[in-house]
């Protein structure tokens, strides 16, 4: 019977894997590759490593053939296949950033179309075709054939800059340091259908009643550690700078005082107000990082409420507020049991969780 080599670790080896298994900064999959390698070295089964460090027991052997091939090299990402891409981060968030401006007022093509937005950046000298654009826009999940009420984004003198903060803060998190991405999701509905739901049958869908009644609404106030994924929040009553400070003493009671505290803001009436600032300012250890007006998708927060939206609040039947808020509460709970952070590229990709 073939017999799998022993992994025999060197003291420094066992230094540095230890190092980036519990390193505050280290990204989440060089940390499951050390766990994995330390235990592989323990002898503890393939099949146990896979349910401790959350990977898939045929990615344990992997990475354990890796090291034994090549040792701390071997745990790499091995360079993708493929051609490189053609555009890189500044010139896919341009198209983004186009793609979602206004258009002039006195300009006859009331929307963006990717024909116009080829034209734009082919004038200030991207060599690029229109189903280029198309390809990448619809990776960003930016759709220009369809309209919905909202706000466009106004002209921003320091929309680059404060994309490239955040972005930033993103990709490499400062050593020694928490970041955290906060908002609020207000005017969330309690609605209670007429008559209960019929389930889906073979050859029909799920059937809802069109009448429902409503209970009123609920707030949220939401911080994620961006390096876990993991969710802290808590209802409010009123959207003001007052509960937002609040909810900041909170957070800062519970993140160790050794640590820095980076926070990702839009530009809200409570974030920008002038208590909040003095607050900020009295707090030194923490950092305030705002978003150019209207982007909220360099907002991280804004992907765990699009989750909550679909997985609690857009199918939901409630019975009153208070029975929105406890499922809305308990979700949050269940889901930090399992969160991970996602995957932030500034490739404009959509984002996805690792």
């Amino acid at each position: 019977m073939f017999k799998v080599a022993a992994v025999v670790l060197s003291d420094d080896e066992r230094v540095e894997l230890e190092r980036r298994a519990r390193a505050s900064t280290s990204q989440v999959r060089v940390a499951r590759r050390a766990r994995a390698i330390l235990m592989c070295a323990e002898g503890v089964p393939l099949r146990q490593i896979a349910s401790k460090v959350d990977l898939d027991q045929h990615q344990v052997g992997v990475w354990r053939r890796r090291f034994l091939a090549r040792r701390l090299g071997g745990l790499k990402d091995a360079p993708r296949p493929g051609r490189p891409r053609r555009f890189g981060h500044d010139e896919r968030i341009k198209m983004a950033a186009i793609a979602t401006s206004a258009r002039e007022p006195d300009d006859p093509v009331s929307t963006w179309t990717c024909v116009e937005v080829t034209e734009v950046l082919r004038g200030e000298g991207l060599d690029i075709s229109v189903s280029q654009v198309w390809r990448i826009l619809d990776a960003m999940d930016i759709d220009l054939s369809k309209v919905r009420g909202w706000i466009n984004r106004r002209d921003d003198p320091g929309f680059w800059d404060r994309v490239r903060d955040v972005c930033g803060l993103y990709l490499s998190p400062p050593m020694n340091a928490v970041v955290l991405s906060v908002d609020e999701k207000t005017g969330i509905q309690a609605k209670q259908r007429i008559r209960p739901d019929q389930p889906a049958r073979p050859g029909r869908l799920r059937r809802r009643e069109f009448e429902y009644k409503r209970h009123g609404t609920a707030k949220l106030m939401a911080a994620m550690d961006v390096a876990s994924g993991q969710v802290v929040a808590d209802t409010i009553e009123s959207n003001n700078a007052p509960t937002f400070i609040t909810f900041l003493d909170m957070l800062d009671s519970t993140i160790d005082p050794k640590l820095d505290i980076h926070v990702v803001l839009d530009n809200g009436s409570s974030h920008v107000a002038k208590l909040t600032k003095a607050w900020f300012a009295s707090h030194p250890r923490w950092h305030a990082h705002y978003t150019p007006v209207h982007a909220s998708w360099v907002n991280q927060i804004e992907l765990f409420f699009s989750i909550l939206q679909r997985k609690v609040i857009r199918n939901g039947n409630f019975t009153d507020r208070d029975d929105l808020i406890d499922k809305m509460m308990k979700f949050i709970t269940d889901y930090d049991q399992t969160a991970g952070p996602f995957a932030w590229t500034y490739a404009a990709d959509p984002l996805k969780i690792s």
